[in-house]
């Protein structure tokens, strides 16, 4: 990417979020050299390209120009780069992948080590947060692809499952249960029990799939609630309680045999992983071949590792 075309995005993004502290944050510049760049193209044009006047930072007529033909301008040096990209038969870039934390902690670093072995050129960047930022740094541009547990109903948006999740009992090896290879959802009352935080998409899964159950979080003997599935798997280790978290994030674990597995006995606890991606945004080569590789991922082999 050449200066011009930095500036463009630079002023895209401010132009999409509104905000230049946001801008600061997705490109990775302080905010004195976001406003930097914006007057040095006001400089260019020798006119404003944002209202700053209200609270919100609006396009002015000129600034809409401008960004109807940014948006294209830098599509065509992407499309540009891909091209010579295929002839020289050399794939290189970078990509930024936003993941929420099951998926970012749990399955992606496998298949980004997988991946980079054939394409050691790749650079590769993750930012891991919950699904609704992940989704507000894909709206402002500032991933090239989303990977994301639980629900996303956005029309701007493409969703597309690749992965199956299972969501299990984890329990310590010395508890009651450890004998039992189901154990039904109505005796989780009777256990204490340790929940994730409010706002976490396996709380909200869970809360789901117990209320279809009849039985609500009221009903329960709630131990401790806490703020992040390590924290959760190391309370059950200790004996504090027992917990919902998916298969993936209890795999070494269950391999090295501190925690055990329990199904519910009345139905699977299922939900997908869904890769999310602007609807119309030019991709680079780079990300393209990383997609076709998260989707031909042979995941079940990661689960089934035994060692």
């Amino acid at each position: 990417m050449g200066m011009e075309d930095h500036k463009l995005k630079v002023f895209c993004t401010v132009a999409e979020t509104k905000s230049f502290s946001k801008t600061s944050e997705i490109i990775h510049l302080t905010q004195p050299a976001v406003s930097l760049q914006i007057q040095a193209l006001e400089e260019i044009y020798e006119t404003k390209l944002f209202d700053r006047s209200s609270s919100f930072i609006n396009l002015t007529p000129a600034g809409e120009i401008l960004y109807k033909y940014a948006k294209d301008i830098l599509n065509l040096y992407a499309e540009a780069e891909k091209e010579i990209g295929k002839i020289t038969g050399l794939i290189k870039g970078s990509i930024t992948i936003g993941a929420s934390t099951t998926i970012g902690n749990y399955v992606l670093p496998s298949v980004i080590a997988d991946f980079k072995k054939n394409h050691p050129k790749i650079k590769i960047n993750v930012f891991i947060g919950n699904t609704k930022r992940i989704i507000d740094l894909l709206n402002s541009g500032g991933i090239d692809i989303g990977l994301v547990e639980g629900e996303t109903s956005r029309h701007k948006i493409k969703t597309d499952p690749i992965i199956t999740d299972e969501l299990v009992f984890i329990i310590p090896p010395f508890h009651h249960w450890a004998k039992k290879k189901v154990v039904s959802i109505l005796e989780i009352t009777k256990e204490p029990f340790i929940l994730r935080e409010e706002g976490s998409g396996t709380r909200q899964m869970i809360e789901k799939y117990l209320s279809e159950h009849g039985i609500n979080t009221s009903d329960m003997r709630i131990a401790l609630v806490l703020g992040s599935t390590e924290s959760i798997k190391e309370a059950v280790e200790n004996g504090m309680g027992i917990s919902i978290v998916s298969k993936w994030a209890a795999r070494k674990e269950i391999k090295y045999g501190s925690l055990r597995l329990i199904t519910p006995k009345e139905e699977k606890i299922l939900r997908n992983f869904s890769l999310v991606m602007q609807k119309n945004s030019v991709l680079s080569h780079a990300v393209d071949e990383f997609l076709a590789y998260l989707k031909s991922y042979p995941y079940d082999t990661l689960l089934s590792e035994r060692q």
